[in-house]
């Protein structure tokens, strides 16, 4: 069943605040949080992560209907990319190095932002080229 294409933007304008404010202030604990969001994102979908339910029960019922939908599987798959990167950054964060933290969380960061201003998934792009590789390889 398709998706609501606001909702999985929505989410990713939480997260490059979270994201954003775990570089300013150095939280681990804000980057384990939005890890635990990209784990929930990943295994259930981005509904049923908790910035796709706070969408559903307070965003969406202030909109019309919704105009656009898309496929569920790319943006599940952009979560399981930014929980890699949010992992690594809480390993960096948390046993180091430091830079291994920025680095990673840097870089969940600056796709959350492209997909939350611009509507570019860099983890829904990914899982399109995935497969279009596999596909040909079979």
């Amino acid at each position: 069943m398709d998706i609501d294409v606001r909702g999985p933007r929505f989410g990713a304008v939480v997260t490059t605040v979270v994201l954003a404010a775990t570089l300013i202030t150095g939280s681990t604990w804000l980057l384990a949080w939005q890890t635990l969001a990209f784990a929930l994102g990943a295994s259930g979908g981005v509904a049923r992560s908790p910035y796709g339910w706070l969408f559903r029960k307070v965003v969406r019922p202030r909109l019309g209907p919704p105009k656009q939908f898309e496929a569920p599987e790319p943006p599940q798959f952009a979560q399981a990319v930014g929980l890699v990167f949010a992992v690594v950054g809480l390993i960096g964060f948390t046993a180091g190095p430091q830079w291994l933290g920025l680095a990673a969380t840097g870089c969940a960061l600056a796709a959350a932002f492209l997909n939350a201003a611009f509507g570019y998934c860099l983890g829904c792009e990914m899982y399109l080229l995935v497969r279009r590789v596999t596909v040909r390889a079979e």
